[in-house]
């Protein structure tokens, strides 16, 4: 719909070459002024676009800065074709201006210069995100995030999912990552929390009798931010549906991210059903739970094949191998960059042996293996004339050392078809593992997952071997989606919770909620969420999340431009009991 009224009648990008001979009246800002002897050429940028405007009268734009917010109004013209600019959709047309009036003034000096913005020291850009936002790569991607949102809940909507806003003041509760805690007025000495996810509030709404339920959910957690965690607030499709298996998320989840995916990207999109793979074999297979599937490597376990081994290094610990084809020739330079990434890792290096075409073996490793070595390396890693086998030993983090160097062979070989987005979904999550740092066993990963095999599972297997009903989305390596069927029944919850060290009545006080509403007849429910800056960011082809916030926190955790975290008042500190120390 096209505006009209005191500020405009059109848009600056939205003019063709229908409009010549049209007067206009345009709002926007200076993105560029020329002189050109007399002849002033002014850029003038909207949300549509740019459009150049020309005026014979040198003081129209008299003490005007980039930058400053004008009117003007004006008459469409056909520019001069050696005039043309195909940089811009109106390249062809220009406004010759009649009457100008300034709306807002700029600075004479800009912090940065808006149209190269994303080049600049990113804590500053945040400092001044108001004009960071005004680059058009950096206001698309916002405008684009809006899209994709706006399809979201269409998309929702279509699977008669109702939208339900769950509270942003709640209770701490033990959910795996730090609390924003909030202190309370009307209560001395309590505090609320910001929610780190609408978890219990969504499994409570299953209890309520509402049958499938999503938001676009805000949480905060108090976590460090990195590449793809942006520092305190990020949001999530939330979603959660009664009488429901594990099977009927996966599909869900395939349905949402191969329409959105395939809508919003002209990359190659993995086809339905997604890959599945418990995690005990993604961690063997890729050392870690959320594989790039682009890279074609895969490591071997070679344990058993050294399990007589006189060589100290791979005597009584892990082994892990990969094998990669055809790069016998590269130059030593290139093994010795590989070497040296090892060596940042903690590694002592990385051991390999190269394959002649005799089908012997060549490499400093070569002279400690036994000829039965040599013969069950050929067989257990398919190995070929011109294969390198690569050896990573460790006794307690091999696999995870392992999926670093098959990281970056996949990096240096070029593995990875940036074209392709290939999602999988990992399964099988252990429920339990023992932390050597509290001296117990504790939750893998969602607390309030259901367990494969329900008591009995509980009852009769060790705790490290009960699974849950846990799942991930992943995607070209990206975790895009946290997802389980719930624990519904109280006597397992209870059963659960005491293995990872809580009595019933640390259960009752922590979660009371859950626990209660649970005694009044829970249905069977699933759900996940869905990492919606993650999932722009992969969208966009961006390097950092914080690229597809409109207002994101630094990396350090401040707001540069509203100075937060601050300091308040004494006033402030008294009236919720708070006293600084």
């Amino acid at each position: 719909m096209k505006p009209n009224n005191k500020y405009r009648n059109d848009y600056c990008g939205s003019l063709t070459e229908e409009d010549i001979g049209k007067s206009v009246k345009l709002s926007g800002w200076i993105e560029n002024i020329r002189d050109h002897g007399g002849v002033i050429f002014v850029d003038v940028r909207d949300e549509k676009g740019t459009i150049q405007t020309v005026t014979n009268d040198g003081k129209l734009f008299d003490g005007l800065t980039r930058e400053s917010t004008i009117c003007l109004t004006g008459k469409v013209r056909k520019r001069d074709e050696d005039d043309y600019n195909p940089r811009i959709s109106t390249g062809t047309i220009e406004v010759l201006v009649d009457s100008l009036e300034v709306l807002g003034k700029c600075k004479n000096v800009l912090p940065f210069e808006v149209m190269t913005s994303t080049e600049v020291n990113e804590e500053v850009r945040l400092k001044y995100r108001y004009l960071d936002l005004r680059n058009k790569k950096v206001h698309d991607n916002i405008l684009f995030r809006t899209k994709v949102i706006s399809y979201l809940r269409e998309k929702m909507n279509s699977l008669e999912f109702t939208e339900i806003q769950t509270p942003i003041l709640t209770s701490s509760s033990p959910e795996g990552a730090r609390d924003f805690i909030v202190p309370s007025r009307k209560f001395h000495g309590k505090f609320y929390a910001l929610p780190q996810a609408p978890q219990i509030f969504k499994q409570l709404l299953m209890v309520s009798g509402f049958d499938k339920y999503f938001q676009i959910a805000p949480c905060f957690r108090d976590e460090d931010a990195r590449a793809d965690r942006v520092y305190g607030e990020f949001y999530q499709l939330d979603m959660e549906m009664s009488f429901a298996e594990e099977e009927d998320i996966y599909k869900l989840g395939e349905e949402i991210f191969t329409d959105v995916f395939k809508k919003f990207s002209n990359k190659e999109v993995s086809s339905k059903p997604f890959v599945r793979i418990p995690y005990k074999e993604a961690m063997l297979k890729y050392g870690t739970d959320k594989p790039d599937l682009r890279n074609p490597l895969v490591i071997i376990d070679l344990t058993d094949e050294f399990s007589e081994t006189t060589f100290k290094p791979f005597s009584n610990t892990t082994v892990r191998g990969i094998k990669v084809d055809g790069i016998a020739d590269k130059s030593n330079s290139w093994f010795n960059e590989l070497v040296d990434y090892a060596s940042s890792l903690g590694m002592p290096g990385i051991g390999y042996i190269t394959v002649n075409d005799d089908m012997t073996f060549k490499g400093p490793i070569d002279k400690f293996l036994s000829d039965k070595e040599r013969q069950s390396l050929i067989k257990t890693a398919d190995l070929k004339v011109g294969s390198v086998l690569f050896f990573i030993a460790d006794k307690y983090n091999a696999a995870t050392l392992a999926g670093a160097i098959r990281d970056e062979l996949g990096r240096k070989l070029n593995l990875l078809d940036e074209n392709k987005f290939e999602f999988c979904i990992i399964n099988d999550f252990p429920m339990f593992e023992y932390s050597e740092e509290e001296g117990k066993m504790i939750f893998t990963h969602n607390p309030f997952s259901m367990p494969q095999g329900g008591m009995d599972s509980l009852n009769n297997k060790k705790p490290d071997e009960v699974l849950a009903y846990q799942f991930d989305f992943v995607c070209n390596g990206v975790e895009l989606v946290s997802g389980a069927v719930r624990n519904h029944d109280i006597e397992i919850m209870k059963k659960a919770f005491s293995i990872a060290g809580y009595s019933e009545d640390e259960l009752k006080s922590k979660f009371r909620s859950l626990y209660t509403a649970f005694e009044y007849g829970a249905p069977p429910h699933a759900g996940m969420a869905i990492g919606i800056d993650r999932m722009l960011m992969m969208l966009k082809d961006e390097k950092s999340i914080r690229e597809v916030i409109a207002f994101p926190m630094s990396a350090s955790g401040q707001d540069m431009m509203m100075s937060s975290p601050s300091e308040v008042t004494e006033q402030q500190l008294r009236e919720v009991h708070i006293k600084v120390r």
